[in-house]
């Protein structure tokens, strides 16, 4: 990994940055907000009326030259992957009363400000299951305001041949994978949940587990996947964008109709990781990144000061880290290698999206403890019995056959 550590503890971000730390618990109490439409990402806790098909638990956005040389240069890969812990050799589906939505910002340079603004929507909404256990797919690209939509695409069933849609809008041709993908995925979550208690005193003092012991939370689980090969002259605009801030959302549509966010998901671990109330972790879910600079940040700011401090922070350098990776957006800068921390920008923010074998829970332990804790020694190829994973597919979608 190429993360500089010391780049942070030099960052002096605006007040403005630090109070954005993600509104939200007000922001739901005053909007009144049921309790069943809030939801949680891998282990953000779950909501009992909701199903599991309607959690995110990653995202990844890399250029497909940087997974496959053969591929076509000039192709952006996004995945999105919900519904964790799929136990293997199980039929699941994604929810028939939803939207699955990329979002993504033209971002003139590495150094802008995140903005929130919704340049490209990549929607996806899905039929009922037929008896081949298929799912139509309904895919609108919702691009400066103007739609384009297809009908015509499916889902892949477990144990079918992975069925890629294509479509062809104003000259570009963009590729869609949606079926079930092993949970790439992988963490000591477990552990770290027993690390961060002790840390803030409200459990024993412990470490991470060593490479023998460490075990990977994911291993042998499933998630529903949706992927899309992209042109980014398809994306980039009348400026030619080079970079984009990329986060992922899922909103369920109620009795009325109108569709409200239920989940948000960028930058991998960072709520999860900052944040323990299941309320404040529900309410970061529900609210777009231009809310994450709000003033009525300050209870979900303070809860993740609380942890940071907790993890050896001093006062400026918790001010740093808050500064680098709100709002939560996922940034890449399509003009150097895809891999999350190969670059980043002036306020220590990863620029360079994220691969699929990235290993980013050992980059983002290192970050939130100064690197005091260099990781929790599990990686996708696994060291001992209780990690591993199967090997990537060598084309689009790329990810690792089901369980």
């Amino acid at each position: 990994m190429s993360l500089s550590l010391p780049k942070f503890a030099r960052l002096n971000p605006t007040k403005s940055l630090i109070l954005g730390a993600i509104s939200i618990a007000a922001l739901l109490v005053a909007t009144g907000l049921p309790k069943a439409l809030v939801a949680s990402d891998h282990d953000d806790g779950e909501v009992d009326t909701k199903g599991r098909n309607l959690n995110l638990t990653d995202l990844y956005a890399f250029r497909e030259k940087d997974q496959n040389p053969n591929a076509r240069d000039g192709d952006l890969i996004l995945t999105m992957n919900s519904n964790p812990r799929s136990i293997a050799r199980q039929q699941y589906f994604f929810s028939t009363n939803a939207r699955y939505e990329f979002k993504l910002t033209r971002v003139a340079d590495k150094e802008a400000t995140p903005t929130g603004q919704e340049d490209i929507i990549l929607r996806f909404e899905f039929s009922p299951p037929n008896d081949r256990n298929q799912q139509q797919i309904k895919f609108t690209v919702v691009k400066d305001g103007k739609e384009i939509s297809a009908s015509n695409m499916r889902t892949t069933a477990l144990n079918e041949k992975a069925h890629i849609n294509n479509l062809a809008a104003n000259g570009a041709k963009i590729s869609v994978f949606a079926g079930l993908r092993e949970d790439s995925h992988f963490f000591d979550v477990e552990q770290f949940f027993r690390v961060r208690a002790g840390a803030l005193g409200t459990a024993p003092g412990v470490g991470f587990r060593g490479p023998d012991q460490a075990i990977d939370s994911f291993k042998g689980y499933n998630v529903n996947a949706i992927a899309l090969r992209i042109p980014q002259e398809f994306l980039s605009g009348k400026d030619g964008a080079k970079t984009y801030d990329i986060w992922e959302t899922i909103s369920l549509r109620d009795g009325n109709g109108k569709y409200q966010q239920v989940e948000r998901l960028a930058r991998p671990a960072i709520n999860e990781g900052l944040l323990t109330s299941n309320s404040l972790l529900n309410a970061f879910n529900s609210v777009p990144p231009t809310a994450d600079l709000s003033p009525v940040a300050a209870p979900i700011a303070t809860e993740a000061i609380r942890t940071l401090k907790a993890l050896g922070n001093n006062d400026d350098r918790t001010k740093a880290l808050l500064g680098a990776f709100l709002p939560d957006v996922m940034r890449i800068d399509t003009t150097g290698a895809s891999g999350y921390a190969n670059a980043l920008n002036g306020k220590g923010s990863p620029i360079r999206g994220r691969m699929i074998k990235d290993d980013v829970i050992d980059v983002t332990l290192s970050v939130l403890t100064d690197g005091k804790v260099k990781g929790d020694n599990v990686s996708y190829e696994g060291s001992n019995l209780a990690q591993g994973h199967k090997a990537l597919e060598g084309d689009f979608p790329y990810l690792a056959l089901p369980n």
